[in-house]
Parts: C-alpha cells; structure tokens; sequence
C-alpha cells in the first residue's frame, strides 16, 4: 500500500509528545501530526485530546525525501462550505441607496463605526517613489543619529587591566 500526498487515511495513535503525536499508518509507515494540525481550536495538552491506541483518519500533507510522513487531523475532517454571494449579488443589492446595515460616513470622510474613525481610502496623492525617498531620508537621518550617540560609548567597563 502506497501512501500519497492528499490522501485520507485511517491510522491508530502510536505515541503523544509534547509537540505532536505519532500514527501508525501500517505497512511499517508511521507519521507524526504536529500538535497544531490536530484541531482548529488551541490546545495546550495534547494528551487531552489523543490517546494512545486511538483510531484517527489523517490527511497526508507531505511526504519527506528521508520518508518522515506529515500528517493533519484537522484538514482531513470535511468541512461544509459556505456559500458567499457572487460580485454581482453584491452590487446588485446596494443601488445607491443607503441601507441600515451599511455604516454611516460623514462629509469629512471618516466612517463612523462602533471602533471609531476609519479613513476613507480615495486615491493615492503620493507616489511609490516619493514615499520610497522620504523613507530613505528618515532612515539615513536615524542611522546617523543612531551612530552618533554610540561612538563615545564604546570603551565597555572600567578601563584597561594589566
């Protein structure tokens, strides 16, 4: 039995560490999940969560030169897929009006949000490259600043010892 990258297999847990577990994939094959592929969630202990002996099913993520065998718990569980509306639903339903659920803006611009302002995002008024050259000022103007405040203190604790 061949075990390819993708594949879903069944697989008995062979032992838990602290930063994964191994699985016994048969054949003499054996792979290791790593702790933050067994979930979705956050898990602090893994030993919560596995046991030794447990049946899994793992999806193979990768498959090394030297046959280490990556696998995932998490994404070989199926999960539903959610239904996102099409661009043109999107525009479709605003038509240039102003509904309940879309934040309020007022004539200086800003969003008015249960976080506070956001800018609007118009157009760019500057550039890359005079963003580029201001940056490039800034940063000589600290580097030199930077130098100059460190080149007295060079001389470390105390002074010479014979």
């Amino acid at each position: 039995m061949s075990i390819e990258v993708g594949e879903k297999v069944t697989g008995t847990v062979s032992g838990i560490t602290n930063f994964g577990a191994f699985i016994d994939l048969g054949d003499r094959k054996t792979g290791l999940v790593h702790i933050s592929e067994v979930s979705d969630s956050f898990i602090k202990d893994i030993k919560e969560v596995l046991k030794v002996g447990e049946q899994v099913t793992v999806k193979v993520m990768s498959i090394g030169d030297d046959g280490k065998i990556g696998l995932s718990i998490r994404r070989a569980v199926d999960k539903p897929v959610e239904t996102t509306p099409s661009p043109r639903e999107k525009t479709s339903s605003y038509q240039g009006r102003r509904d309940s659920s879309s934040p309020a803006r007022s004539s200086s611009g800003y969003q008015k949000t249960d976080r506070g302002p956001s800018r609007n995002l118009g157009p760019k008024k500057e550039d890359f490259d005079s963003l580029m050259s201001s940056f490039l000022k800034d940063s000589d103007d600290r580097l030199t600043s930077l130098k100059r405040n460190t080149e007295g203190k060079r001389g470390g604790r105390g002074g010479r010892r014979n």
